[in-house]
C-alpha cells in the first residue's frame, strides 16, 4: 500500500473535559497518513484516480474548529472517519498533538494515533 502524509496541520478547536478548554480553546496539530494504491493515478498522470490532500486537509481542519469534543481520542476517530471517506483512502494513521494540554508539570506534547481502515 502506498502512503500519501500530511504532516502539521494546524488548527484551534475548543476540545477538552475543562470549562476553561471549551472556552477557550487551543492550538491542534493533525499528522495524517493515507494509505492507498497510487498506480493508477501515477500511470495516467490523474488527479482525479488519487487522493486530492488539499481537500482532506481542509476537511481535517474543519473537523478540528467545528464541534467539540471531550476527548482528542473522539477527535481522531472523526478525522480518521474523514478521511475514509474519500474514495481510494484505504486506510488512515491520524496523530492529534495537543500541545497545550492543561498538565502541570513540564512536557512537549500530549498525542493520540490511532490506525483506522475500511475492513
Amino acid at each position: 500500500m502506498d502512503r500519501v502524509a500530511l504532516r502539521g496541520l494546524k488548527a484551534r478547536g475548543h476540545h477538552g473535559v475543562y470549562p476553561r478548554e471549551r472556552e477557550e480553546g487551543q492550538t491542534f496539530i493533525v499528522d495524517l497518513v493515507l494509505g492507498l494504491d497510487t498506480r493508477a493515478a501515477a500511470a495516467d498522470d490523474d488527479l482525479a484516480k488519487t487522493v486530492h490532500y488539499g481537500v482532506v486537509a481542509e476537511e481535517v481542519v474543519a473537523v478540528v474548529e467545528g464541534e467539540p469534543v471531550d476527548l482528542i481520542e473522539t477527535l481522531a476517530e472523526r478525522i480518521a472517519q474523514t478521511c475514509l471517506k474519500h474514495d481510494g483512502v484505504l486506510e488512515v494513521e491520524v496523530c492529534v498533538h495537543k500541545p497545550d494540554a492543561p498538565i502541570t508539570v513540564p512536557f512537549d506534547d500530549v498525542t493520540v494515533t490511532i490506525t483506522r481502515s475500511r475492513v
